[in-house]
């Protein structure tokens, strides 16, 4: 118990809960502005909940949509506390209680129906651009929350899921849990609905995967430099990032020099080369950029200028 009221307490919680909040009123604005007036069907545990209460009703027992849902939520945020973490599972239910609310909040603030002009049946007014538009900005919203290891609920469960265990990208898990939901509405939906779900479901993957990996991209650096020691120490004391010295040999001059290897944020990347010019050091550069790091470089900042010399590879 002192452990949870001291977390409460922290900084990171904080932030978290502004993140969460934040993340969850974009996902609500894409439900209300996009999926709710253009009645779009995609992959989703309400997908899934609509075509398990008529599966229900076929065999003569009358089972409520809502009640569905509530049972599947409460099954999956089970599963996410104990197949992904306390902390991810925490987190998604405090995001699937809000994702109400915050749909009524919108519906206060800007109704649907003052952006739909005279004649047209949705926002955009076509089915498409309200498909593009939801996945778009719903991507936004899961790549937010995926990023400090949250979800919005539902399938975003199932996705973290094959995720963490099957260790495909986060795009192609929700790809994947949004197919299988999609394919079982064929036992109650014409085929042209459930293939607008599909691709749908496919958009939102794509999408998902290129915020993410916008998101999380880092600089791969590598210099080579007479001066390595001084870029060596900028690195390590100045950005408080580790790097890697490796000795290489020149093909071509045959001379033995130091290459200063590192991960850096886009961000630090810039002051690191500001730095060298601004020092005028003589040094072979090349960057690249990796959109996944795991392991040590993920450890807070402060302390790790502490680990080895290879810590940020």
């Amino acid at each position: 118990m002192k452990d949870v009221l001291r977390y409460l307490t922290t900084f990171k919680f904080w932030k978290d809960l502004v993140i969460m909040t934040l993340g969850m009123m974009i996902a609500a604005a894409a439900v209300y502005y996009f999926m709710m007036p253009g009645k779009l069907v995609l992959g989703s545990i309400s997908g899934l909940s609509i075509v398990v209460s008529n599966l229900f009703g076929m065999m003569g027992i009358p089972v409520k949509v809502s009640v569905v849902v509530m049972a599947i939520n409460a099954l999956l945020l089970v599963l996410a506390w104990l197949l992904i973490g306390k902390e991810f599972g925490a987190k998604t239910v405090y995001t699937a209680m809000i994702l109400g609310p915050m749909i009524e909040f919108w519906e206060k603030v800007l109704p649907y129906e003052k952006l739909i002009e005279p004649g047209m049946t949705s926002v955009m007014g076509e089915p498409l651009l309200d498909l593009v538009c939801f996945v778009l900005v719903v991507s936004i919203s899961q790549t937010i929350l995926f990023h400090i290891n949250a979800s919005t609920g539902g399938l975003d469960i199932l996705a973290k899921i094959v995720n963490k265990y099957l260790h495909f990208d986060i795009g192609v898990s929700v790809t994947v849990a949004g197919a299988i939901i999609c394919c079982t509405a064929f036992a109650i939906n014409p085929f042209r609905i459930v293939v607008t779900g599909l691709v749908g479901t496919w958009m939102n993957g794509l999408a998902l995967d290129y915020f993410t990996a916008s998101l999380n991209k880092r600089k791969r650096v590598c210099i080579i430099s007479k001066e390595h020691e001084k870029i060596r120490k900028y690195i390590v004391e100045t950005l408080n990032r580790g790097c890697s010295l490796y000795q290489v040999k020149g093909g071509y001059s045959g001379d033995v020099n130091i290459e200063v290897q590192a991960l850096l944020t886009q961000d630090e990347f810039s002051k690191l080369m500001n730095m060298i010019r601004s020092e005028d050091i003589h040094a072979f550069i090349t960057a690249g950029n990796v959109s996944e790091v795991y392991g040590l470089w993920n450890i807070h900042k402060r302390g790790r200028h502490k680990n080895s010399g290879d810590d940020a590879l």
